[in-house]
């Protein structure tokens, strides 16, 4: 390895993915999304980039532990029993895997994730 492996973000020509949640998840709204994956680990359990969504609000089942930092916009995070947390640019914070949800997008939203999905 050297310094021509490090990603970086900022100049990464990662084409976007374009995506809506499954129909029966989404609960308001038309939250289309976008990712922009600058990094995939070669064993498959870590990827980081770039997130986007439109207002919208749909159901979310987490398999992987999650970091996100908002950079833009507002959200909603709600758990199963409807407490909510709204995340504004600035915030930093881990969905831990087995989090059962919703994610509505209030603003514009954009997101630095760190995934990894733990192998059983």
């Amino acid at each position: 390895m050297n310094i021509q492996d490090i990603v970086d973000f900022s100049d990464a020509g990662t084409a976007p993915e374009r995506f809506r949640p499954a129909s029966e998840k989404v609960l308001k709204g038309d939250p289309e999304q976008t990712i922009h994956n600058h990094y995939a680990s070669p064993c498959g359990q870590m990827n980081a980039g770039v997130w986007e969504g439109a207002p919208g609000q749909w159901t979310v089942n987490y398999t992987e532990h999650e970091y996100c930092e908002i950079v833009q916009g507002v959200s909603v995070l709600r758990d199963g029993e409807g407490n909510a947390k709204t995340l504004r640019a600035g915030d930093r914070f881990v969905i831990p895997a087995g989090f059962k949800g919703t994610w509505e997008v209030l603003e514009h939203c954009r997101k630095i994730y760190v995934v990894f999905e733990q192998k059983a």
